[in-house]
Order: C-alpha cells, then sequence, then structure tokens
C-alpha cells in the first residue's frame, strides 16, 4: 500500500521574498494540526508553463499566484472561473485530481469578507463607493461591490485611461473622475477604498483632501504596511469606521487553503499576529 503523499502547496511570484503567504498558511497548518506545507518559489515568467506542469507530480494540490503571473496564468489554466474572467487575473490555483489547473481569483472575496468582520454594520447598498486607484486589485473591488448592489462606483486613477478601461468592463455604475477631482469622490460616499500603493512604506503620500468624507462612511485601504496608513487616520479622525487591508490578505487565502488541505481556517487576532510578526 501507498502511502498518500503529503499536501503541498504554495505561492508563485518574482520576486516572492516580501510575501507573507508563507507566513499566514503556515500559521493555519500548525495551529490546526494538519500535515503539509506552503513554499515560497520564485519563478520566471518563461518557467511558468513548465514548472506549473511539474507541480502536480511533486504533490502539489494548488499555488497562490502573484505579481507577475496573476494574468498570465489566465491563459495556461484549464479552467477559469467567472469571477477571475470578470477580474482578469487569478491568484489561486487548484491542481484536480483528472489532471486539469482550476484558477480562480479570491481577492474580491478577501476584500469583502474583510469589511463585513470588521465593520458589521456595513451596508453597501445604502449608497456610492469611491474607489481610488485602477490596477489589478481595484477590478476585484469594484466587480464585488457591483454585485453586492453598490448603485454607483466612482473612479479616480492618475492616469485616467485606466480607469476608462475599467469603466468599459463593468458598465455605466462606474463612473470615472479625473485625479484633478479627486477630493469629490468621498462625497456622500457609503464606501471608501484606497486600491493605490500611495501611503505605503517607501511609496509617495497620498495626498487627495478627504474633507467631504461623511462620518457615515466605512473607509478601506488595501495598503497594510503601514497598518494605520495616512488614509486611514484622516479617515478616523472625520469619525469613519476604518478597515485596514490586512483582513483582505487573510481571508484571501481561506478559499484555497480549504481547497488544498482539506479544512477551512478561523480568520482572528492570532492568525493577524502570526502574519504581522514576520
Amino acid at each position: 500500500m501507498t502511502a498518500e503523499k503529503i499536501p503541498l502547496a504554495g505561492v508563485i511570484g518574482s520576486p516572492i521574498a516580501h510575501s507573507r503567504s508563507p507566513l499566514l498558511h503556515g500559521h493555519w497548518l500548525r495551529t490546526m494540526g494538519l500535515p503539509g506545507y506552503y513554499i515560497p518559489m520564485d519563478v520566471m515568467q518563461a518557467d511558468l508553463p513548465q514548472v506549473l506542469q511539474a507541480l502536480p507530480k511533486a504533490g502539489f494540490r494548488g499555488v497562490n499566484v502573484t505579481l507577475p503571473h496573476k494574468e498570465t496564468v489566465l491563459q495556461l489554466a484549464d479552467v477559469v472561473t467567472d469571477r477571475a474572467a470578470l477580474i482578469g487575473s487569478a491568484n489561486t490555483l487548484i491542481f484536480r485530481s483528472d489532471g486539469k489547473i482550476h484558477a480562480d481569483n479570491t481577492d474580491g472575496y478577501g476584500f469583502t469578507a474583510n469589511l463585513r468582520q470588521n465593520a458589521p454594520d456595513w451596508q453597501p447598498e445604502s449608497g456610492p463607493a469611491a474607489v481610488f486607484g485602477a490596477g489589478g486589485a481595484a477590478r476585484a473591488v469594484i466587480a464585488s461591490l457591483l454585485e453586492l448592489g453598490v448603485p454607483e462606483v466612482r473612479l479616480t486613477n492618475r492616469t485616467r485611461q485606466r480607469a476608462e478601461i475599467l469603466r468599459a468592463s463593468f458598465g455605466a455604475r462606474v463612473v470615472v473622475y479625473d485625479w484633478g477631482h479627486a477630493s469629490e469622490l468621498p462625497i456622500g460616499a457609503a464606501t471608501v477604498v484606497n486600491t493605490t500603493s500611495l501611503g505605503m512604506v517607501g511609496k509617495s503620500e497620498f495626498r487627495v483632501p478627504l474633507d467631504g468624507l461623511s462620518p457615515d462612511a466605512v473607509v478601506n485601504d488595501l495598503v497594510y504596511t503601514p497598518l494605520m496608513t495616512p488614509f486611514l487616520q484622516a479617515a478616523a479622525e472625520r469619525g469613519c469606521t476604518v478597515v485596514d487591508g490586512l483582513g483582505m490578505l487573510l481571508h484571501q487565502g481561506a478559499p484555497g487553503f480549504e481547497r488544498w488541505f482539506g479544512q477551512r481556517p478561523v480568520i482572528d487576532e492570532a492568525t493577524r499576529a502570526a502574519v504581522l510578526a514576520g
């Protein structure tokens, strides 16, 4: 009788040393007493097809995918979920027993679950949403907001053309504002989200005035280094409910972990502490 292979998963990107996903999944494996390992892998773009073909043979059940491979893997997968197709990228691959590669995007789920957990009174349908930035994370956020019934998504980006591309993808409920008028976005908005890297350690500051913020708004920054960004600090000073970006990372990892290792992980303060300790 052949012993079953130890379940393996990991994260593929380049560079990858900064990723906190190994801390997250390692914490879950340890605290839940499950067999298995989660391994960071720095894979160049040219090697990606060959690596994805080889991993299942080594006992891998799937991988997370980060930059620069999140769009490329859609072409390499056999099955792509509707939400991954809509967002235009995948962050979670499942290697199925029939040999097929299944691609999904759990970023939108992570965004929504983070807000539900940390702002339990959040009602996305109660008013417009303001979204700063038009990159890959913004696509996942906008798709989730529209699915939850947000009546309007106000979108701005330093390069307007990128915002226009998202409006073309998602339709008339997305309204594009020039970056020069970005301070108008939060006026009357129920949900305000920064999806840019502005305010992150080592990046430029977030300089858009937030005078128009309602104290009833739920404000989220996807940046989590630092946890309390100047953007969130300004919102908190106005009385808003603020939610940091770390929870999105934690929640987006849960669906993949469950598929690879067989149990749904719990996201609690111990999980946050384990990831922040790295």
